[in-house]
């Protein structure tokens, strides 16, 4: 089996609630979307999907990820797409760094994989050990009063895990905290998200103020360090999300005890293929995970379905049905929530079937 061609598909996903607002007074009402197809000389295809969280959360932004398909994709054709560790090391000779530009490709020989060996990908990520997988909702950032209105919403919903977004004014950030945690039951978790946007004299006098409350603290500051030294003056568990880029920076924060759980987002470290390897790595050490992308429609959510739903349930903290959000279906087959919770796809590869009408003519096509 041979890569024939590398379409790209630009996707609109509107936000069924309107707008989604976090740290830095960033927002977004609709997101830009690449749906990759990776084609092969026997007529099957793999589908994988990238879509940031706008240009101003990490170094990735919608057209860069179509930029950088027009730069790798000639290199890819003729390569064996089963052979995914080869691939790997071939998307990196053609460009350095930018990792969400690989990972739909990635993503899309997983499904090939899977699709050829007539297994799910969950089996192939090492398990299918969690049958139903317990989801998040995240809070846009907004007054608090609105916060923990909508969170006792969600939990009517069925969802039993909550990410509030802060990262604002401190004050008005404790009281978000506050608020939230008094319209929620015990048991249920609550994890203050900052999204890197205090300072660490502000996340000092956040984490004080609530040091008795039951939250868990998500990605203070911006810079590893800076989130460190906010981890050693609180004993509320620390969550690490955007300092985590890859496996170097992964591995420095196991030797510095640095958190006590990490947000795995599958874009943003190159694919399945890499998400697989700093799994495995964080089960080894004994951290929890939350399985994720940086956002995405019904293909995002079954792959995140899928490395979820493979792995052991003690250490899954949670996962996010991203397509619950979007008002657009782009596949069919995708997980769909159910009380608060998802299951991956027994049928072989990711389990989807692009919706071509959803996806239109192809932006970029090689091949």
């Amino acid at each position: 089996m041979r890569i024939s061609a590398i379409r790209a598909y630009r996707v609109e996903l509107p936000l069924r609630e309107g707008r989604y607002n976090w740290s830095n007074d960033n927002s977004v009402s609709v997101f830009d979307s690449t749906v990759v197809e990776v084609v092969t000389d026997t007529g099957l295809a793999g589908y994988g999907e990238c879509c940031p969280l706008g240009p101003a959360y990490l170094p990735a932004y919608a057209e860069g990820v179509r930029a950088g398909l027009r730069e790798i994709g000639g290199k890819l054709i003729g390569l064996d797409p089963l052979r995914l560790d080869l691939l790997d090391r071939r998307m990196d000779e053609a460009l350095r760094g930018h990792p969400y530009v690989k990972a739909p490709v990635d993503i899309a020989c997983f499904d090939l994989l899977g699709k050829a060996a007539g297994l799910p990908a969950h089996v192939l990520l090492g398990g299918g050990e969690t049958d139903d997988i317990a989801l998040y909702r995240a809070i846009s950032q907004e007054s608090p009063a609105e916060m923990a209105r909508k969170a006792a919403g969600y939990r009517d919903e069925g969802y039993g895990k909550f990410q509030l977004k802060v990262g604002g004014d401190p004050d008005v950030d404790i009281a978000r905290i506050e608020a939230c945690r008094a319209a929620l039951d015990r048991g249920e978790v609550l994890v203050a998200d900052a999204n890197t946007g205090w300072t660490m004299h502000e996340a000092a006098r956040v984490v004080a103020a609530v040091r008795d409350l039951d939250i868990y603290i998500e990605q203070p500051c911006r810079g590893y360090e800076e989130c460190l030294a906010v981890r050693r003056r609180t004993a509320l568990p620390l969550i690490l999300d955007e300092a985590i880029d890859g496996i170097g920076t992964l591995l420095r924060a196991l030797g510095d005890g640095a958190m006590d759980a990490i947000n795995l987002k599958i874009s943003k470290v190159g694919g399945l293929t890499r998400a697989r390897l700093i799994r495995d790595l964080c089960v080894r050490r004994g951290v929890a995970m939350t399985i994720e992308n940086t956002w995405g429609g019904d293909i995002a959510t079954a792959a995140i379905a899928h490395l979820a739903g493979s792995t052991p349930k003690e250490f899954l903290f949670s996962a996010t049905d991203f397509n619950s959000y979007v008002s657009r279906r782009i596949a069919e087959g995708a997980p769909r929530r159910e009380s608060g919770r998802m299951r991956a796809s027994d049928r072989p590869g990711l389990g989807v079937e692009p919706l071509r009408e959803a996806l239109g003519q192809p932006v970029l096509e090689i091949g």
